[in-house]
């Protein structure tokens, strides 16, 4: 039987496959990882190279409908465009238990050059005036798992400051592009069950605005990879109890649902954000 690659290996063989069909030893600066309702980014990339992500070792299987398990690479909307590297999905926590999930392929990614990671999600709003279709910036992030997927790390790197998590300069351009984004803290829980209006009420009590199942150890793994790291949370529902005892039952076909209806504009304002950032040596 063939041993599993090292975490090292996988990763190194996954940045051999990203050179060998790109031609190039280092891929463009600016990453994003599309969530639940944000894949018609892709369809904005110029004539895209793609890798699926059962292609690279250190990429993990996805077993979640939204998500496509696949790494773009292209231009956006055009060849005078933005360079960007797509990342079609993430494994969840809640699939497996592997809290470290997404680490290979962002220390792929960081090997190769990407230095700013943009995260995009579905997420259940916690604020009465952050209705569904609304989009949120993540200002920083509440860690309700206690998880970390810097568990098995040695060194004082993995020690990370998280003053910044959601780096502030990338959030000031973002706001710029998009005047209308909200901005609020991204609780995260573990899933995959919905929460219960008490736990709602307690989220809101501890001071979050948005409630979902990913990004926080995405965001853990990225900074300690050195990158930064801006958050999109495209709101698909209020959070359980807050539209009264009458409102539908939640569910992952009503998130999709309210994803599909909304996504299109999500997409566009993020389009918007990318070009800002590309504009701007922050997101260079």
């Amino acid at each position: 039987m063939t041993a599993s690659p090292s975490p090292d290996d996988a990763v190194a063989r996954s940045l051999a496959a990203l050179r060998a069909r790109s031609g190039r030893a280092r891929g463009p600066r600016l990453a994003v990882l599309l969530g639940t309702g944000w894949q018609g980014l892709a369809e904005r990339l110029h004539t895209p190279l793609a890798w699926g992500y059962d292609e690279l070792p250190a990429f993990p299987a996805l077993n979640v409908q939204g998500h496509a398990a696949q790494l773009l690479w292209g231009r956006l909307d055009g060849p005078q465009g933005p360079d960007l590297m797509l990342l079609c999905g993430r494994q969840h926590a809640y699939e497996h238990g592997n809290v470290a999930a997404m680490k290979g392929a962002i220390h792929t990614l960081a090997a190769w050059g990407v230095q700013v990671l943009v995260q995009t999600n579905a997420a259940g709003s916690l604020d009465p005036a952050m209705r569904p279709g609304a989009l949120m910036l993540a200002s920083d992030h509440l860690n309700l798992v206690q998880a970390s997927p810097l568990l098995h790390e040695s060194g004082t790197r993995r020690f990370v400051d998280l003053r910044e998590a959601y780096c502030a300069r990338l959030r000031q351009r973002a706001r710029a592009a998009v005047p209308a984004l909200h901005e609020g803290v991204y609780a995260w829980v573990l899933g995959p069950q919905f929460e219960t209006p008490a736990e709602i009420r307690m989220l809101q009590r501890l001071g979050a605005q948005a409630v979902g199942m990913s990004t926080v150890p995405e965001t853990i793994l990225a900074r300690h990879a050195g990158l930064r790291v801006l958050a999109l949370s495209l709101i698909t529902n209020m959070g359980c109890g807050l539209d009264g005892p009458t409102a539908a039952p939640l569910s992952h076909e009503h998130t999709l649902a309210a994803a599909q209806r909304d996504g299109q504009a999500a997409v566009q304002a993020l389009v918007q954000v990318l070009k800002a950032l590309a504009d701007d040596d922050a997101g260079a």
